[in-house]
């Protein structure tokens, strides 16, 4: 049997693509700093697997999450396979959620995070900030939101970037964009040693936005505060260093990504 067959995307797809201990560490530490006290409350909208609110309930014994995703294939597999990674006590702290971020019921939040650009599905300015004027509605006073962002001049390059894995080559394909419009598509694909592939493993119709139109629509959606978070640079592999500091300044890479926290 190939590989391609034998393989699972949505394990594929964490190992490649997600760092959720890293994710929740940027978002554990400035909430703190920007609050003044540790957040106990998350909401993963989109979150597929719902790999990131399992790790928020295994930092601390009194983290409560909630998942939010239209895909009930995806939360299953979730539930199966993270959830049921969890002990049975962590396992009561997450609720998976098969509805709409735009009208899901959930109590008040202290962080909602919309990771992996997956809030580039609203493709007008009039839906995203509805989006944010409704997250706004389920933070707590002090409440953050957490968005990431990938930017840089590449993005609007029709073209595939490899990453190897050992196992596997994670395949990033910028399949299609639209200048006039600002609507992309983005495809990942997996190939294998055997020479198998899984094409379109993910494929995602997205409108791709700049970072000053997103900053301004958290602001028009009520937002009282937005940070842009850049990640600096280690200076032996002039790669990123993984730290990530609130700045006004960034470097013109071809690619990057950075955080964005609003507070409410």
């Amino acid at each position: 049997m190939r590989q391609a067959d034998q393989a699972d995307r949505h394990i594929l797809y964490e190992r490649a693509v997600q760092c959720v201990e890293s994710e929740i560490d940027m978002v554990d530490e400035t909430f703190l700093k920007l609050r003044g006290r540790q957040a106990r409350t998350l909401r993963e909208d989109f979150c597929g697997t719902a790999n990131t609110s399992c790790e928020w309930v295994r930092r601390r014994t009194d983290n409560l999450a909630w998942g939010v995703d239209l895909d009930d294939e995806v939360l299953g597999w979730g539930k199966q396979h993270n959830l049921g990674s969890l002990t049975e006590e962590a396992m009561e702290r997450v609720q998976l959620l098969h509805a709409d971020v735009l009208n899901v019921d959930t109590p008040a939040m202290d962080v909602v995070l919309a990771m992996n650009f997956s809030y580039w599905i609203f493709g007008t300015r009039e839906t995203l900030k509805a989006y944010f004027s409704r997250i706004r509605e389920c933070l707590v006073d002090d409440g953050v939101l957490f968005l990431d962002f990938y930017g840089g001049y590449e993005t609007m390059r029709e073209m595939e970037e490899e990453t190897d894995h050992d196992d596997f080559i994670y395949v990033w394909d910028q399949n299609r964009y639209n200048p006039i419009t600002g609507e992309m598509n983005c495809q990942i694909h997996f190939k294998f040693p055997d020479g198998s592939q899984m094409k379109q493993a993910f494929s995602y119709d997205w409108r791709l936005w700049t970072l000053p139109e997103v900053r301004e629509l958290l602001e028009e959606a009520g937002f009282s505060r937005v940070l842009v978070h850049w990640e600096g640079t280690d200076e032996k592999t002039q790669e990123g260093d993984g730290v990530f500091t609130a700045t006004e300044m960034g470097e013109a890479d071809a690619a990057f990504i950075c955080y964005l926290s609003a507070e409410k």
